[in-house]
């Protein structure tokens, strides 16, 4: 037996996957959160021609869906390779069809899993264990891990008995709470792996695989008089099953020392009351018990590990005889059945046992992620106290409606020995990454085991993050949130406004704030909140200005290195010397392939950050008046106000049930209130008289949070001094009477630069000088607030008179699209906003599951609004794969209501008079003047028909009067969505000959996911899942569209020719057939400062890597299709090597990168040539 092992730091997913590598040969994936790691890893692994414990180098192909990596396995595993796949969630159901199959035909393989929430009235990205058990009747084993340790460790048990058993096994851990907890543990050496895995049942497999040297017929199709007998055929390989694994979990010991069991008792040996749980709640459990035993309570517990098949003589020899009262923690909800799952199996395991039946009750705990601590433990044990204890119970939440909750007492302090951190961070500030860094320091440095925990929403980038880590002599099981920190840093300084920063910190803690301000300003600007918890609390206090020593260092908005040399500097985890050493070598380890300028550029960061850093000295008493700010401004509804500020305040865990809407539906246009307050800069308008009214700014902002209107010069008296106004140019406005005012948000801004990089107005007096330009936030904000506040409450200028053909008149429609969590710099978003400026009174989005269904349907806030009438975009996510259907749905629906509202106006003429019918069926709403004729029309129709007694049609049509207007459905999502996993849904709606529209927003990667591969990808790039740079040419979804001929199609980029967007939206929403529009949108991933996102847009245009077309089907042949773009004009190097995802593939291998190169240079002249040929069409 070994005893000493290489330790791994490193999460679930990472542990997972290098075993998962080492023991198959075919590995066929597809992104979905939180699994998506385990596909990336795998496929670096091979990219990098690491082996298997075969000297081989496994197979990793992308498949288009989970349905489609299912289907690769099944055929795999059929053709006798040793074969995985990773998923979570709707992945796993979509695997589900095929699960039965691999089952039913005994194939041995594990599909290794990160439990995840099902979409149900909401999506959720965060873990219980819904996924599983939806799949828990197809047939394969289910191996439950609670700990990064076991998940691992149960990848290679598994995998050994699936080959011994010929029964599929699922190896499931907890998404995000195992997957992405990063803790250090023993790994296990490829000479352990290889003594376990079995080569006489390997081989049996391939022996047993189709070929037509040996050719058998497997997948028949069976009648009523054998199908029955035939499925009872493999009963007594799944009663082998427990003892198999039992066998190899002892042999595991043998070589590891780590021992498992089927069912794992933990807690007094004459426990009377005994807790029932799997997964990472085991962690909390554990420690509420050894808390509890030696407080003298006869308490315990039982962690069920083999979950299916379930087995009743294992379980009953796991309890003690003495148990009289039990309690099953299920981590899923089963509306309408008598129990949840694990419940209702120990119960059939007592009932069918020789034990007598103790007093049983279950509840559910957990899901999507929800905290589970010590003191809910307590909780369901002291319940189990009470002489009629509650049965189906939820603990952790406040049931207020069905009172199914639990009461939960104070903390349970716990025996444990940790030192414990938290830092507030923003999405993408480096913070998590800074993080995952220390706690390698601190693992590979010490002997201290290390848990890191990261607690972020699924908003994009930009959202607030905390990062949990803990540090201590011994392992470590609290799989909950840190109660009592010993350090806190707050990395944004904004934060200190809103949030109780300090509500966690523990007395004689530290805390580090990056400010602005030095050691002798900081205390005047502090809240008074914190103030308080710092006096009390008796902290020691230390700030930074790490975005100045960033800067000054030329990392730019960067200051991960600045203050992880802080935390290390003044935390007292590793001696101060000796741990700036360690960073300078992550450092070398992370940045020397970028050269030694990089290197030393972050060398200087780590000294200039400890020169700034400085310890403040504070008086005894408070001095401040400030209160924390409301989450939520303005006038916003109580809903708005007490639930979603609550939730945006992370106090969401307080609401009760009652607090929320029974189906899922919550109000639009909740982000005006939010202010989030993110942008360190933003744009201000220096120069009115410069500025040319273009509207470019207002256009490509992602955010809508920069806005011009023209007002008469009357509204504007009584108007803040510092607002600046213009004379307005251009038709329809009277520059006499009438002023052009351009304004900024400061508190809505993110500060991506997008909107100055395109502004054309330049001065030629001042260098580096617009019309508008980048300002400190804190120099500006509380003019500029002011400013904002009264701007957006002049009035928007007559949408019947205003030139919207044109980009500048359609920037002055208001959006209806604001203020999303978005990344900075967002290629996406310009398409909605301006979508919703054109149309969004009348449309119904059907969005897919990814981005943009993220930034526009996450809660707290949600983007989309209404205008002043109270219409405005109605939206709805379905799924990931299904999208297109859906929408077809929504129009399907919406057509009929139109129709049954059109036959009754009809029915109605002779009581309504001829006049309005005809009206209302002849008006085609073309233009907004005629629009704004529909809504007069149908209010004199609604006004007749009221008048109408005792006639049922006449009160219909009055309740279905908004179905004479026109409305379209537009389905939106990214190229993930469009070109892989939803391909046959838009092929088939694009077929139908329906009146419907389509935008796909093309970043060429699975952005949402973090980056892969998909069918969009540019031949060369380099993304998650071809590391080494994709081989295949990108398909062409646009011309793929084109071959139908009756289908509106446009290849757009709005940074690098607005008009074109415009015309085409603007011929899409008018062309009466299917409509796709193909919108290039930059994104982080391509790897360059998002500022440069437009002229990006243009490059990729002149060197023809996007050409620019529409294709209508309306128009006389020889017109039909129209090339936006020139021919290309320059090297396509000179867009692709401004990019990371194509320069790392030339620095990796500078020989396949030329290749590459070379091979897509060919394929842009030859896609001319092409696109040139279709202008006969």
């Amino acid at each position: 037996m070994k005893k000493n092992f290489p330790k791994l730091i490193c999460d679930a997913n990472e542990a997972v996957a290098r075993v998962a590598h080492k023991t198959n040969e075919v590995c066929a994936i597809y992104p979905i959160t939180p699994a998506s790691p385990m596909g990336e890893h795998v496929d670096v692994y091979s990219s990098n021609g690491e082996d298997n414990i075969w000297k081989n180098v496994p197979r990793i192909v992308e498949m288009q869906s989970e349905g489609g990596a299912a289907g690769a396995v099944h055929g795999s595993l059929q053709a006798g390779a040793l074969t995985t796949t990773f998923t979570a969630s709707q992945g796993l159901l979509l695997m589900i069809p095929n699960m039965y199959k691999i089952a039913g035909e005994l194939l041995p393989s594990v599909i290794h899993v990160a439990a995840r929430t099902i979409a149900t009235h909401a999506l959720s990205i965060f873990g219980d264990h819904s996924d599983v058990m939806a799949a828990r009747q197809t047939g394969f084993s289910m191996l439950f891990g609670g700990s990064v340790q076991e998940a691992q460790d149960f990848a290679l048990i598994s995998q050994v008995a699936t080959l011994r058993s010929r029964i599929p096994f699922l190896n499931i851990f907890d998404g995000f709470r195992t997957s992405h907890e990063i803790s250090k543990i023993d790994s296990i050496p490829d000479d352990i792996i290889k003594a376990m895995m079995p080569e006489d049942k390997i081989m049996e497999h391939k022996k047993r695989s189709l070929d037509p040297d040996h050719p058998v017929i497997r997948g028949t199709s069976q009648n009523p008089d054998v199908f029955f007998q035939a499925r009872e055929a493999a009963n007594l390989y799944y009663d082998k099953v427990p003892g198999i694994v039992e066998k190899t979990m002892d042999e595991f010991y043998e070589h590891t020392g780590r021992k498992y069991s089927l069912f794992y008792y933990v807690g007094h040996p004459e426990a009377e009351k005994v807790v029932i749980i799997m997964g990472s709640g085991q962690g909390p459990v554990m420690e509420a018990i050894d808390t509890m035993v030696k407080n003298g309570e006869k308490v315990g517990a039982i962690i069920v590990r083999l979950f299916r098949p379930f087995s009743i003589s294992h379980f009953v020899d796991a309890l003690p005889k003495t148990v009289k009262k039990v309690a099953v923690l299920d981590r899923t909800k089963e509306p309408g059945s008598v129990g949840e799952p694990l419940y209702l199996d120990v119960v059939t395991a007592f009932a069918e046992s020789n034990r007598s039946m103790p007093n049983i009750i279950g509840g559910r705990y957990g899901l999507s992620s929800k905290e589970f601590d010590p003191a809910m433990v307590k909780s369901v044990f002291d319940e189990l106290d009470k002489e009629n204890p509650k049965n189906h119970f939820t603990i952790g939440i406040n049931d207020d409606v069905s009172h199914t909750s639990l009461e939960i007492g104070s903390r349970l302090h716990t025996v444990k020995n940790t030192f414990n951190c938290m830092f507030y961070g923003l999405g993408s500030d480096g913070t998590v990454g800074a993080n995952k860094n220390s706690i390698k320091i601190i693992g590979e440095t010490t002997d201290n085991y290390v848990q890191g925990y990261f607690v972020y929403d699924s908003k994009k980038a930009g959202a607030q993050t905390v990062s949990h880590l803990r540090f201590g002599p011994d392992p470590i099981y609290s799989t909950y949130l840190i109660h009592k920190a010993n350090f806190i840093a707050c990395h944004q300084f904004n934060f200190i406004e809103k949030y109780d920063i300090l509500k966690s910190i523990k007395k004689g803690g530290t805390f580090l704030l990056n400010s602005p301000f030095s050691k002798d300003e900081i205390w005047d600007k502090l809240p008074k909140k914190m103030q308080e918890k710092i006096i009390e609390n008796e902290l020691e206090f230390y700030v930074i200005d790490a975005s100045k020593v960033a800067q000054e260092a030329n990392l730019g908005k960067r200051t991960n290195t600045v203050l992880q040399t802080c935390f290390f500097a003044i935390s007292g985890v590793l001696p101060k010397n000796e741990a700036i050493q360690k960073i300078k070598d992550a450092i070398v380890k992370s940045y020397s392939h970028k050269g030694e300028k990089v290197v030393q550029m972050n060398f200087n960061a780590v000294d200039k950050s400890l020169e700034n850093l400085q310890k403040v000295s504070y008086p005894t008493a408070v001095t401040s008046t400030t209160k924390l700010m409301p989450m939520m401004t303005g006038d916003a509804d109580p809903f708005v106000k007490e639930v979603l500020g609550k939730i945006l305040a992370g106090k969401g865990d307080e609401l009760p049930v009652s607090a929320f809407p029974v189906d899922g539906t919550f109000p639009t246009g909740t982000t005006q209130f939010e202010k989030r307050g993110i942008a360190d800069t933003v744009p201000v308008w220096d120069d009115e008289n410069l500025c040319t009214q273009c509207n470019k700014c207002v256009a490509i902002c992602p955010h809508a949070a920069i806005r011009a209107k023209v007002v008469p010069n009357e509204e504007l008296v009584g108007a803040p001094s510092s607002l600046k106004t213009v004379p307005a140019k251009g038709r329809p406005f009277n520059s006499e009477t009438e002023s052009y005012v351009l304004q900024v948000s400061p508190q809505d801004c993110t500060g991506c630069d997008l909107c100055v990089a395109v502004c054309p107005a330049i001065s030629k007096e001042i260098d580096d000088f617009k019309s508008i330009n980048m300002r400190k936030k804190l120099d500006v904000e509380k003019e500029e607030d002011v400013n904002w506040d009264y701007f957006i409450n002049l009035s928007n200028y007559d949408r019947t008179e205003l030139q919207i053909t044109n980009v500048k008149g359609s920037q002055f429609l208001e959006p209806l699209f604001e203020f999303s969590g978005a990344c900075s710099g967002c290629g996406e978003t310009p398409y909605i906003k301006m979508l919703t400026q054109l149309y969004g009174d009348s449309i119904l989005i059907a969005n897919a599951t990814g981005c943009s269904s993220i930034y526009g349907g996450n809660l707290p806030t949600t983007p989309y609004k209404t205008n002043e009438f109270g219409r405005g975009p109605a939206w709805a996510n379905s799924l990931f794969e299904d999208n297109a259907e859906f929408g077809l749905g929504m129009k399907l629906a919406l057509s009929k209501k139109q129709e049954i509202a059109v036959n009754l106006l009809k029915s109605l003429e002779l009581l309504v008079g001829s006049e309005i019918v005809e009206a209302i069926l002849n008006n085609p709403e073309e233009t907004e003047a005629q629009k704004a004729e529909k809504f007069v029309q149908i209010e004199i129709l609604k006004k007749t028909l009221s008048y109408i007694d005792n006639n049922d049609d006449a009160v219909k049509l009055n309740q279905l009067t908004e179905y004479l207007r026109k409305k379209a459905v537009w389905i939106l999502g990214g190229d993930g969505w469009a070109y892989d996993i939803g391909y046959g849904g838009v092929d088939h709606v694009l077929a139908s000959g329906e009146d419907i529209n389509i935008m796909v927003l093309d970043t060429e990667v699975y952005s949402n996911t973090g980056g892969q591969t998909s069918k969009a990808t540019h031949l060369g790039a380099s993304a998650k899942f071809s590391v080494s740079g994709k081989r295949t040419s990108k398909k062409s979804l646009a011309l793929q569209a084109v071959s139908y001929e009756n289908v509106y199609v446009a290849q757009v980029a709005l940074g690098a020719k607005d008009l074109q967007t415009l015309k085409a939206i603007e011929e899409a929403a008018a062309y009466p057939g299917p409509s796709i529009i193909i919108a290039y949108s930059h994104c982080g991933e391509h790897g360059y400062d998002l500022k440069d996102g437009a002229i990006q847009q243009e490059k990729a245009v002149e060197t023809g890597y996007w050409p620019l077309f529409r294709f209508d089907p309306s128009k006389p042949k020889g017109k039909k299709f129209k090339l936006d773009s020139k021919k290309p004009s320059a090297p396509l190097s000179d867009f692709m090597y401004n990019e990371t995802r194509f320069t790392r593939v030339v620095k990796e291998n500078a020989e396949l990168g030329a290749s590459l190169l070379k091979q897509a240079q060919e394929e842009v002249d030859s896609r001319w040539e092409r696109l040139e040929l279709y202008r006969d069409m």
